[in-house]
């Protein structure tokens, strides 16, 4: 029952500042608008919800709307405009992360150690023309208001392709493939929560970027409807997810939920290469789950972490974040999903678990040591280097699929001797 539901699902602001959202983006004229990642925090307890979206987009202003699906008619004072600083500081708490040892002096044994990274609002009314339109069509618009620099309407409709004609007799262009998407939500019933930036307002906040949109709902469903975002797709989109949860993690009840592989030893240089390395191993990761699989990224008790990315959200930061309730900090989930229209035919669906064991997407360097290796344990420690250099190698090339000729290139003087062939193997090659 969609009663007193809200499975509207949005999206947001990534690891880089860029946001976007899993209903479709329309836009004026023929603006060309593309949202290829995209994140949404959840704070979730019982059928009680709270859902933080931003947005990623592409194009002037003037031309931005964005279409969500609603079970029901959210009112005004269930919409908030939030921080954007909030969704990038969960971002950086949660973040898959490289950590650092550096060797002890072999010399003279010692503890090695880790290198922390330490509105005014005013109601708006559809003219009368608007309306007339809108019921010929079998539109009907259900509330209209304004919060912060958003102008929002909430449409209701008999069917797809009345409320594309809508829609674009109001003077936006729909993406070709937005009827369809759109057919499954109208059978079901749902709202469409229309939201536009109002450019007076905008201009007013003295931002330049949309700020995050808000929403506080009661539902039995715990979903997210993705398959409304990939009516303007060009590609695979990468959304993250962000819950804040009582019990325990959360994962989805229709696609399988894996672990992302962490805690390997990898060569020194991936420090500066970091963004090109975690995007292999996602990549690679993806392909072998056969690109249906939801990845976690994070999982921790919210108030606290070791090692950390970022330091714990603070109480006001997680209230910030619609974190309602009482009592210690939440557990802070964090999922990862690249799909498109053939591989993740459904909406996505979760579940919160019991599950409270901790979880971090880490990769570790670990520093050789720079010093004096005169004594004999040093020259121990010197025979091991390069057998500990091969297997670094190889564990990066078992995460990324890159070629360890590119592997050892990039690892410059700290790449693993090669090894002499026995004199003998030659003789009985072909």
């Amino acid at each position: 029952m969609y009663a007193r539901a809200v499975v509207a699902v949005l999206a947001c602001l990534a690891a880089r500042p860029a946001l976007a959202f899993c209903g479709f983006y329309v836009a004026k004229a023929d603006a060309q608008i593309f949202n290829h990642s995209s994140q949404v925090v959840i704070a979730r307890d019982g059928d009680r919800t709270v859902l933080t979206i931003a947005n990623d987009f592409r194009g002037p202003l003037s031309e931005f709307a964005e279409v969500v699906p609603v079970p029901t008619v959210l009112t005004k004072e269930q919409v908030h405009v939030g921080d954007r600083k909030l969704i990038q500081r969960i971002d950086a708490y949660s973040a898959p992360r490289l950590v650092e040892y550096f060797d002890p002096d072999p010399c003279a044994p010692q503890i090695a150690y880790e290198e922390r990274a330490a509105g005014a609002m005013m109601k708006m009314e559809a003219p009368s023309a608007q309306r007339d339109l809108a019921r010929s069509l079998g539109v009907k618009i259900e509330a209209s208001y304004t919060v912060g620099e958003y102008d929002i309407v909430i449409l209701s409709a008999e069917q797809s392709d009345g409320l594309e004609t809508y829609l674009r007799a109001e003077g936006y262009h729909i993406p070709e493939k937005a009827a369809a998407a759109l057919e499954p939500y109208v059978k079901q019933g749902m709202k469409f929560f229309v939201a536009k930036v109002n450019l007076k307002a905008q201009a007013q906040t003295g931002f330049s970027y949309l700020r995050p949109l808000q929403m506080a709902y009661e539902s039995e469903k715990f979903m997210l409807p993705i398959r409304l975002g990939m009516a303007n797709a060009d590609g695979p989109q990468d959304l993250t997810v962000y819950t804040l949860t009582r019990k325990g993690r959360v994962e989805s009840t229709n696609y399988r939920t894996v672990e992302l592989p962490s805690g390997m030893d990898v060569p020194v240089y991936v420090k500066d290469q970091f963004k090109r390395f975690y995007r292999a191993v996602f990549a690679r990761a993806w392909r072998k789950e056969g690109r249906r699989a939801v990845f976690t990224e994070y999982a921790w008790d919210g108030g606290w972490c070791d090692p950390c990315a970022d330091t714990p959200l603070s109480h006001e930061e997680l209230r910030g974040l619609g974190v309602f309730w009482d009592g210690p900090a939440p557990l802070v989930t964090r999922l990862h999903v690249r799909y498109d229209r053939d591989h993740f035919p459904e909406d996505l669906v979760f579940q919160e678990t019991g599950n409270r064991e901790n979880f971090q997407a880490r990769y570790v360097l670990q520093h050789e040591f720079k010093g004096s290796l005169a004594c004999a344990a040093g020259q121990e420690y010197a025979k091991g280097l390069d057998q500990r250099r091969e297997k670094e190698a190889e564990t990066l090339a078992s995460l990324t699929g890159w070629h360890k000729a590119d592997i050892y290139r990039d690892m410059g003087d700290q790449a693993p001797k090669p090894v002499a062939e026995p004199w003998y193997e030659k003789l009985w090659k072909d």
